[in-house]
C-alpha cells in the first residue's frame, strides 16, 4: 500500500473516532483550519475544471467532506457543553464575524443558512437530477451518434472505446451527484438542528453546571453557538458552491474563468449599449451623473478594446489558415495521404443528400450500422468501415459503390417514389416509371404515393428508396467479400478467435500456416458465399489437413467437407430435401483426366470445344430448373468439384456447386438434370 493511501484511510478512519471520542481544543482549531482550506480547494478546482468528469472524484469527496464537518460540529459542541469554550477559530467567528453583536451574529448565521439550504442547495439538487435523467436517456443516441461516426471514417475503433468509456463515466457520475447533493441539503438541516441544541444546551449547562448568571451564559454560549455554527457554514456553503458549479457545467475546452470572459465579453458593441443605460440613468434620474459616469465611460472603452482585439484576432486567423493551407501545398506527405485507398465507398449525388442527412430524415448510417451487423451474422466478416460522401459529378439522383477505389456497381434513386417489383405477372393499371432494380437486375417500376397502395393491394412488392440502397450496397459487399478480407483483417479475426480458443489456434498459426495461406481459404469460401463465422471448426479442420497439404485449394475442399452441416442448411432451408443437377460420368471422367499438377497446384484445362459444350449444357439445365422456380445447384463429385468450380468461376459465378461429401446424410438428393456431353 501506497503511502498516501495509508494516510487517506487513516483520516477516514479518524473521522469516524471523532464522531465519539473527545478532541483537544488545539487540535479542533488546527483541524477546522484545514476544513476551511480543503473547501476553498474544493471551490477552486471545481472553477478551474473544464469538463464535470476532470473532478470525477467529487461526489465521494462530498461525503467525506460533510462526514468531517459533522464530526468537526460535534467535538465543538462537546466543549462548548463540557468547557463552555471551543478554541480560538470559533470564538473569533462569533465575535470578530457577528461583530460583537449576538443579534447581527444570529442573523447572518440564518441568512448563510437560507442562502446555502433555499438558493444554492436546492437548485443544485435539481440540476443534477435533471442531468442525470437526461444523461441516462441521451445513451442510446450517443451511442448510435459514435458508430455512425466509425462508420463515416471520422474515428477509428480506439477513439469510439474512448467516447463510448466517456459516455458510460458521465452516466456514473451525474447519477452519483444526484444521490450525493442529497448530504449537502442534509447538512445545512443538521447545521440549524446542532445550532439549537447548543443554544438551549448551553443555556442550562451554563446556569446549572458552571453556576454562570443567566445574561453571562447567555452571552458566552451564544457567541460560542454561533462562531461554531459561522466556521461549519462558510465550508459548507463554498462546497455547495463547487456543486453548483460542477453539475451547472457545460463540455467546454476552458475553465470558469475564460469561459466567462471570452463568452460574456464576445459581444462587444453590448458594453455600448449597457454603457448608454448607465449613462442615460445619471442624467434622467435623481442618480448623479458622478456615480454614473466612471462606470459608463470604463464600460465604453472596454468595449473599444475589445472590438479592437477581436479585429487583430481575426486578422491573425486568417493569416494563419492561409499559410498553412500553403504549408499543406508544399509538404511532400500531402501527397502521401492521397494514396490512401478505403475498402469500401458509396458516393451519391446532390439529389441524394437527404438519404444520408439526419437533419433532413435520413437514416443511412443507421442502415449502415445493420449491414455491418447483419453481414458480421451471416458471413462471419468484419466489415471495413465504409466512406460515405457526395459527389457533383454524379447525376443528382444516382450512386456509386466502389471497392478499393473502383467502381463496382452504380443504381438511381428517386427519392419521392417508391420501387414496385411485380409479383411473376403485371397489373395494367400499375403506371410508373419502369426501371431495374439494382441489388437483383429485376424489372421494376418507380411509383408515387398515391400508387403505392394498389401496388401492395395487387401482390407487388413495394419497398422504399433507403431500403433499395440498404439491399444493393449488402448484396455487393456480400459478393465482393473476398476482396474485403486481407492479411490484416484475417489476422484480427484470428487473434479474436485466439482469447477464446489459444490451443487451436496456436497449433496452426504459424507452424502449419501462415496469416496469408488462412486468408486465401477464408477468401476461397467468402468467394463461394460460404459464412465464415464459424471460425473454431475452420481451424480445426485446418488444424487436421494442414500436415498432409498446403495447397489452399486442396485444404478449402477439407474445410467445406467440415462445414457440412452448415451448407446443408444453407441450401436445404431446413428442409431435408434438395433438388440438384448433376455431373454426368462421361464429363467427370474428361475433367478428371485434364487436370495438370504443377508446382503452383493444379488446375484443369478442358479443350475449348469441350469447354464450351459443357457451358452450354449448364445453361441448358440452369435455365430449365429457374423457369420451373427452383434454385440452380450443381452437385460434383469430391474429387473434381474444386475443379467444376474452377471452370464456371468466370463464366457463372453465382452457381452454387457442391459435393456429395458436403451433405449431410440425412438429406434427400433429387436430380433434375445430368450435365453431360
Amino acid at each position: 500500500m501506497k503511502i498516501r493511501d495509508f494516510v487517506v484511510l487513516i483520516g477516514v478512519i479518524g473521522i469516524v473516532l471523532m464522531l465519539v471520542l473527545p478532541m483537544p481544543i488545539i487540535l479542533i482549531d488546527f483541524l477546522l483550519i484545514i476544513n476551511i482550506s480543503l473547501s476553498l480547494m474544493i471551490i477552486l478546482i471545481s472553477m478551474n475544471t473544464s469538463e464535470a468528469l476532470e473532478f470525477s472524484i467529487f461526489p465521494s469527496l462530498l461525503l467525506i467532506t460533510t462526514l468531517f464537518r459533522l464530526a468537526l460540529n460535534i467535538s465543538t459542541t462537546k466543549n462548548i457543553l463540557l468547557k463552555a469554550e471551543a478554541g480560538s477559530v470559533v470564538q473569533t467567528f462569533g465575535e470578530f464575524v457577528a461583530g460583537g453583536n449576538i443579534v447581527v451574529g444570529f442573523i447572518v448565521f440564518l441568512i448563510l443558512v437560507v442562502v446555502q439550504f433555499i438558493v444554492i442547495t436546492k437548485g443544485s439538487e435539481r440540476v443534477a437530477e435533471v442531468a442525470a435523467r437526461f444523461t441516462l436517456d441521451a445513451m442510446p443516441g450517443k451511442q448510435m451518434a459514435i458508430d455512425a461516426d466509425m462508420n463515416a471514417g471520422l474515428i477509428n475503433e480506439q477513439q469510439a472505446k474512448e467516447r463510448r468509456s466517456k459516455i458510460t463515466r458521465e452516466a456514473d457520475f451525474y447519477g452519483a451527484m444526484d444521490g450525493a447533493t442529497k448530504f449537502v441539503k442534509g447538512d445545512a438541516i443538521a447545521s440549524i438542528i446542532i445550532l439549537i441544541i447548543n443554544l438551549v444546551g448551553g443555556f442550562i449547562v451554563g446556569i446549572v453546571m458552571h453556576d454562570m448568571a443567566f445574561a453571562e451564559a447567555a452571552k458566552t454560549f451564544s457567541i460560542l453557538t454561533i462562531g461554531d455554527g459561522l466556521v461549519s457554514q462558510v465550508p459548507a456553503l463554498l462546497i455547495s458552491v463547487a456543486s453548483g458549479l460542477i453539475v451547472t457545467r457545460s463540455s467546454t475546452e476552458g475553465n470558469l474563468a475564460s469561459d466567462l470572459t471570452e463568452q460574456i465579453l464576445k459581444y462587444p458593441q453590448m458594453l455600448y449599449i449597457v454603457a448608454g443605460t448607465i449613462l442615460a440613468l445619471g442624467i434622467f434620474t435623481p442618480i448623479q451623473i458622478y456615480a454614473t459616469m466612471p462606470m459608463a465611460g470604463l464600460l465604453a472603452y472596454a468595449g473599444y478594446r475589445l472590438q479592437q482585439n477581436l479585429d487583430r484576432q481575426q486578422v491573425d486567423v486568417n493569416q494563419i489558415q492561409e499559410e498553412k493551407e500553403i504549408e499543406e501545398v508544399r509538404n511532400p506527405e500531402s501527397v502521401v495521404n492521397l494514396l490512401q485507398v478505403d475498402p469500401i465507398e458509396f458516393e451519391f449525388g446532390y439529389g441524394l443528400i437527404p438519404l444520408a442527412d439526419t437533419n433532413q430524415g435520413g437514416d443511412l448510417l443507421d442502415r449502415v450500422i445493420m449491414i455491418r451487423r447483419q453481414c458480421a451474422l451471416e458471413m462471419g466478416l468484419i466489415v471495413p468501415v465504409i466512406r460515405i460522401r457526395d459527389n457533383i459529378q454524379l447525376r443528382p439522383n444516382e450512386y456509386i459503390i466502389k471497392i478499393k477505389g473502383n467502381i463496382v456497381t452504380r443504381g438511381e434513386l428517386l427519392l419521392n417514389h417508391y420501387l414496385a417489383m411485380s409479383p411473376g405477372y403485371d397489373d395494367d393499371s400499375i403506371h410508373g416509371i419502369p426501371t431495374t432494380e439494382p441489388a437483383f437486375g429485376l424489372p421494376a417500376l418507380w411509383v408515387d404515393e398515391d400508387m403505392k397502395e394498389r401496388a401492395e393491394l395487387s401482390g407487388y412488392t413495394v419497398v422504399d428508396p433507403p431500403s433499395v440502397v440498404a439491399t444493393h450496397l449488402t448484396e455487393i459487399i456480400k459478393k465482393h467479400a473476398h476482396e474485403l478480407l486481407g492479411r490484416q483483417e484475417t489476422k484480427q479475426l484470428v487473434d479474436n478467435l485466439k482469447e477464446q480458443v489459444p490451443a487451436v489456434v496456436e497449433e496452426v498459426v504459424p507452424s502449419i500456416l501462415t496469416v496469408g495461406d488462412i486468408q486465401k481459404i477464408l477468401a476461397k469460401l467468402l468467394r463461394e458465399k460460404v459464412s465464415i463465422r464459424n471460425l473454431s471448426m475452420i481451424m480445426e479442420s485446418l488444424a487436421d489437413y494442414g500436415n498432409y497439404t498446403k495447397d489452399p485449394e486442396i485444404l478449402t475442399e477439407y474445410v467445406r467437407q467440415s462445414l457440412s452441416r452448415q451448407l446443408t442448411q444453407q441450401y436445404t432451408n431446413g428442409s431435408n430435401f434438395l433438388q440438384v443437377m448433376t455431373i454426368g460420368p462421361k464429363l467427370e471422367k474428361k475433367v478428371a483426366e485434364s487436370v495438370q499438377q504443377t508446382e503452383q497446384g493444379s488446375y484443369v484445362a478442358l479443350d475449348p470445344v469441350t469447354s464450351q459444350q459443357f457451358f452450354q449444357k449448364i445453361n441448358e439445365q440452369m435455365s430449365r430448373m429457374i423457369q420451373e422456380g427452383q434454385q440452380p445447384i450443381l452437385l460434383a463429385s469430391p474429387t473434381i468439384r474444386m475443379y467444376i468450380r474452377q471452370l464456371l468461376e468466370r463464366t457463372i459465378p453465382d452457381l452454387p456447386i457442391l459435393s456429395y461429401s458436403e451433405l449431410e446424410p440425412t438429406v434427400e438428393i433429387q436430380s433434375v438434370g445430368v450435365v453431360n456431353l
